[in-house]
Order: structure tokens, then sequence, then C-alpha cells
């Protein structure tokens, strides 16, 4: 018999009832009510092996303003000789700087946090689990490497079984470990079995053998947790599991964790054509890992995304507006990397600035809330077990603001809002977009830089139809008065009109096509 044992608030009147479970592509509570994961990686695993940013805040205020940053849980990361290194685990948190000659992070761990100080690193790494557990975050334990330190070369001795520094059955132990260790902690709802396989070891066989063996171990000590696992090639492949199932004991707890940047794929954001690009990433990358929602019925966690905050990396910006619109689409879980501004020491570098960070340099304030905003909008669930508020519909989807059409009076123009508050809309079999349940269409004026009208569809008169166009299937395209194509296009006010069509020839690298991008997204909200 399952006992639920906590309550966590995850949403405007939504509280969530541990332990979780799977109800085919879904993470459900105990009401089998989904659950949508809307995650932040909080890293504990580089040297000094503690929560980053205690010499800067107070550990309670930093778990409060990651509630307030508007998520619900933590990908909170661990190394493998924390549990398995008793000299490493028996280190105070005083000690381990002093070994690192981190003399100005103690400093200021000993100002904000000076409980911590003298605790051993095991025992810090268990009360910033119960820091968490009172702010109402759930949580999510990452093994992310072996030795302390930051991750991840291709050979860097940590990315595959029987690397240097990867022995399978000392990782079995250590997850047995820190499995049993979590039953303490109820707000402990999954456990990442390891971060980013890779290296040149990879192979399907030991991938199969040693992650059955990983998750039995992880669900024999812990039955209450999912059991998240990554796939190969930085956890960008699981291609592998489209003719061959992973084969265990136990059911509704299994989930696969997605990791997806612009450098997943090399520098081919950087300089490629925006339209083609997303629609053949997309695709890829629904081929390699994303069937296993759609087709096999497993719930898909991205446990990693991110770009640079500073909003000056077009590669970053041109990667996060089709990351936007398949996350969307497909409604997945996520974390986003990540929470720290800076680290105590990263790669042989004190106070290091980390540019993908949430929070700024010195964890005062976020680094960039529009983005963050931007990002916030995929935290709500479209569609799942216990959303089914309404008839399923669809919402146009502006990837580049994360805000939805909205057309509110009728008479108004047609704009931007929060997609909570977004307008249903149907999209009919003769390509019309029409307000669900009434006779009023998405028109055209027939000319650029106009509003859109909607107008009154009669069955005397052809409606105006929409085409999704463009090698990225993100234009909503029209004909023109002169046979051209105007697309969906939003002005600075966040009024959607019409526009000539552009990117569309894939011949201007810089060319950006992001405010004309929509994505039509299926839900039962309102």
């Amino acid at each position: 018999m399952v006992l639920y044992i906590l309550s966590v608030h995850v949403g405007p009147a939504e509280a969530t009832f541990l332990p979780l479970s799977t109800e085919s592509r879904w993470i459900t509570n105990g009401y089998g009510k989904r659950v949508k994961l809307a995650c932040i990686n909080w890293p504990s695993h580089l040297e000094p092996v503690l929560a980053e940013g205690l010499d800067k805040q107070l550990a309670y205020s930093i778990s409060a303003r990651v509630r307030l940053m508007g998520f619900n849980c933590v990908r909170f990361t661990w190394p493998l000789e924390l549990p398995l290194n008793e000299t490493l685990g028996n280190l105070t948190v005083k000690q381990s700087f002093q070994r690192l000659g981190l003399k100005e992070s103690l400093a200021g761990i000993e100002v904000h946090n000076p409980w911590i100080v003298d605790l051993p690193l095991m025992t810090a790494y268990e009360e910033m689990l119960a820091v968490m557990e009172r702010k109402g975050l759930m949580v999510i334990l990452d093994n992310h490497v072996t030795t302390p330190g930051w991750c991840c070369g291709l050979n860097d001795g940590n990315g595959f079984f029987g690397d240097e520094y990867f022995d399978p059955k000392m990782w079995i132990k250590g997850l047995m470990k820190m499995a049993r260790m979590a039953q303490k902690f109820p707000n402990v709802i999954g456990m990442s079995l390891r971060n980013e396989l890779r290296g040149p070891k990879s192979n399907v066989d030991d991938w199969y053998k040693h992650m059955e063996q990983g998750a039995e171990a992880v669900h024999s000590e812990n039955p209450n947790v999912l059991v998240i696992l990554s796939g190969m090639s930085f956890d960008k492949d699981f291609s592998f599991l489209h003719n061959r199932p992973v084969n265990i004991s136990f059911s509704n707890k299994l989930v696969f964790e997605l990791h997806w940047y612009s450098f997943s794929n090399g520098n081919a954001w950087k300089t490629g054509d925006s339209n083609k690009l997303c629609g053949q990433i997309t695709a890829s990358m629904m081929d390699s890992a994303g069937f296993l929602a759609k087709e096999k019925g497993y719930p898909i966690f991205v446990s990693e995304f991110g770009v640079d905050m500073a909003g000056k990396n077009v590669g970053d910006n041109k990667f996060l507006s089709c990351f936007m619109a398949a996350a969307a689409e497909q409604d997945w879980d996520y974390a986003v990397w990540a929470l720290p501004g800076s680290y105590y020491f990263r790669q042989g570098t004190k106070d290091m600035d980390e540019s993908y960070g949430l929070m700024n340099h010195n964890w005062t304030a976020v680094r960039n809330i529009t983005t963050l905003k931007r990002i916030n909008a995929l935290r709500l669930p479209f569609r799942g077990p216990g959303w089914n508020r309404t008839i399923q519909h669809k919402v146009i989807f502006h990837p580049l603001t994360g805000l939805c059409v909205e057309k509110r009076p009728v008479k108004g123009p047609l704009r931007l809002m929060p997609c909570q508050m977004s307008q249903m809309w149907t999209y009919t079999a003769n390509k019309t977009l029409e307000i669900t349940g009434t006779h009023y269409v998405l028109g055209s004026s027939g000319k650029a830089e106009k509003m859109v009208p909607l107008t009154v569809s009669l069955p005397h008169q052809k409606a105006t139809q929409w085409d999704m166009v463009s090698d990225s299937k993100l234009h909503l395209a029209t004909k023109a008065e002169d046979g051209s194509e105007l697309c969906l296009d939003v002005d600075r006010y966040g009024l959607v009109i019409t526009n000539k069509c552009k990117c569309m020839d894939g011949g201007d690298p810089n060319c950006d096509p992001a405010s004309q991008w929509f994505k039509l997204v299926n839900s039962t909200m309102v």
C-alpha cells in the first residue's frame, strides 16, 4: 500500500500528492492527475561538493526564489564519490573549501549560511534537501559524474560504463545508497541514473544491461521515486528503443530524459537557415527521442536545455524559438540549465560566471527576466490526465514570446496574451482557423502590415485558408490580394498582423523568422 505523505503546491490552487507515478506518457500524482515538472538545475557536483550559491545568499532565500521564479522542482546533482568515498563524504564544508583554497567563498558561506560550515559534505547535501522540502520544492537526484568536477567531455573517463572513473558495480552501489537516503525526504520524487552517457565505449548492449540493473536497484531501495533513464550521445539518442524495449520488473515509474541545446548540433544554429534547421533538427529529435512519448507512451523529461542569458548569442536565440515550439507542442516536462549565476570553482577558475545561469553573478536578481517569462509559458500543462477542463482544441502559440493569440472581445484586435487566457481555436479540414463553437474564423485583409480581422463564416462564402508553410512548418500563411503569400506576424505592441512572409527562400542565414513563427498546440485548458 502506497501512502501519500506530502502535499507540495505546484501551481495556482493545485496540490501534488506524492509519490508520483506515470500514466502512459504523463507523470501523475496520487489522485491520477498530471503533474508537470517545471524544474531548474541546481549543481552540487563540482569540486567543493556543495550546492552552488551559498556564499552569496541564504539557502532558504535561494530556494524561495526558485519557487517565485515559477519552478516547482529542482534537479539536484551529485557526484558518485559523495556516498561512496567516506573520506570525501566526511569532510566538512569548511575543510572542502580550504583544501581547494576557496577562502573568499568560504568566508561568504560563513556569513550567509554559517549553520552548514561544519557539517560533513554528505550531511550538507541532505540538509539542502530538507531546505527545499520546507520551501515546497520537489527534487530529482541526478548522478552527474563520478569524481567531483565539471561535466562533460567526450573522453573524460566519466562517460560510459567501464570508463576509467565509471565502474558499473560501484555506480549501482552508489545509486542504492542515495535511494535509501532519499526515503527520508518525501519531496525527492525521482532519481536520474546518470548524466549524459557518451564516449568511445558507448554501445547498446551495455546500455540495456547496466541501465536495467540500475533501474531495478533504485526501485528495490526506494519504490516511491520515478526512475529516470538517460540516452546515449550526451542524452540525445534513444533510437535503439524503437524495436527493443527496456526490460524491467516494475511499472508506472519509468521516465526518459533528453538534453537539447543549440550546441547539440555544433555550430549549425549560428550559421544556418532557421527554418530549415528547425524543421530538420526537430524531426531528427522526434525520431531519436520524441517517439518515446508519442509512440511508446513514456514520459519525456527534458532535463537540460538553456541559452546564454545575455541574449546576444545568435545561435542560442534562434534555437530557443524552435525549442519552445517543440516543447509546447509535445508538452514535455523540463529542467532549465541552470540556476547558478556563478560557481565557487569551475575548471580551475574561482568565482566563475555562468552565462547560462538564471541568477546574476551575485545571486541577487534574475539575469534575464524576459527569457524567464518566456520559458515560464511552458510551466502549466496544455493537457493530460485531470486537466480536461474543456474539449480538446488548439491554441495558437507564439514561441518567440511564449504567448498565445487571444480575441476578446470579438470586436477587438487580435493580440498576444498568456496562454492560460487563450482563445479556443479549431483548425478545420478546410484549413480555416475557427473560434471553437462559433462561426467566427481568422480572416485576412489581403494586405501587409494590417491587423488580422475575424470574419463570420457562412455556408455560401469561402473562408480565409491558412496553411502551415516553410521548412519549419511554423509559418501560418494565406494569400494576399496579388496572389503572394502573407504570414501571421506580431507588431511591437503585441498585436497580430499579416506581413510578407520572411526567410522563406533560405538564402540568408541572418534572416530571423521568429516573429512569424506560430505553433498550433493541442490543449484541453482554458
